[in-house]
């Protein structure tokens, strides 16, 4: 695995990131993203002011910014991921003061086998959107998109067996520094709802991993199953709870931290872009 672009990497890790998926972009253009960035940056400005038109070109409280980043994907055939950022200055602030970021939101597809025979040149494939900020502004993006380019975002959670699947790829990732123990949290359907909390050492997780996986590289159901199954055996032999009877809710290790709700968070530059594809897998598969 290869570490990320610093520059990628230092946008990304250890921000707390909500997952959507979006269907194609229609008529989307890189070309012409600071036209886009101005017509965004007036229809936030429209919004807050509650629907007044804003002309074009005056100064904002909000700038809006829209990089390409044309290294952030798995294969030639992946779109250029886009960045969206909103900054802001208040109005008392002097001119060369410092804007302050409040809101990010990354579309991009990594190794996102997404080409249904329906979608034709005129439409632009980005599955996955990340979103870091205050749901208010991801509202006014995500109406702003849904309007110019007549796509569709729906909330990405994560199912509990998705998340399995995340304990185990991310266990076997080998790293040259300590690892952190991996943690995951499961749900008692009680009440009041209980959460239980089971910490492993990362060696032991990555012991009992390189016993049940039996091609390096390639995991089957049958292993995450077996390697879950051995977690949940163990926890029962020294507390009598059967985990096998709750929620796994959240799943956190070394390489990144994945929630149901759809919430994420990168920790690791050097398996960046193997997080990215397992999430752009996700949303390619939500979408219709």
């Amino acid at each position: 695995q290869q570490d990320t672009d610093p520059q990628i990497a230092a946008l990304l890790l250890r921000r707390q990131w909500t997952l959507y998926s979006v269907s194609p972009l229609y008529r989307f253009s890189d070309s012409h993203l600071s036209g886009y960035a101005r017509l965004l940056s007036a229809f936030i400005a429209a919004e807050k002011q509650k629907g007044l038109a804003v002309e074009i070109g005056v100064e904002l409280d909000i700038k809006v910014v829209l990089s390409s980043f044309p290294d952030l994907k798995g294969c030639d055939q992946d779109q250029a991921a886009l960045l969206v950022q909103l900054s802001s200055k208040s109005k008392s602030s002097t001119k060369n003061s410092e804007e302050k970021l409040v809101w990010s939101g990354w579309f991009c597809s990594v190794f996102g086998d997404y080409l249904p025979e329906s979608v034709t040149e005129d439409f632009t494939c980005l599955p996955l959107f990340l979103v870091n900020g205050a749901e208010s502004y991801t509202s006014i993006v995500g109406s702003w998109f849904q309007k110019t380019f007549d796509c569709c975002f729906r909330r990405l959670a994560i199912s509990p067996l998705n998340l399995s699947w995340m304990a185990a790829i991310w266990t076997g990732c080998k790293l040259d520094k300590t690892s952190s123990a991996m943690e995951l949290i499961f749900s008692v359907p009680c009440l009041p709802p209980l959460d239980i909390s089971y910490s492993i050492h990362a060696e032991d997780a990555n012991a009992l991993w390189d016993t049940i996986q039996k091609t390096p590289g390639e995991i089957t159901q049958e292993e995450v199953d077996v390697f879950m199954n051995s977690l949940y055996s163990h926890f029962h032999r020294h507390f009598r709870i059967h985990l096998s009877a709750t929620k796994l809710m959240k799943v956190s290790t070394t390489i990144a931290s994945a929630h149901c709700d759809g919430i994420v968070k990168f920790l690791q530059s050097q398996y960046l872009t193997q997080v990215l594809m397992l999430l752009t897998d996700l949303a390619v598969s939500q979408i219709e």
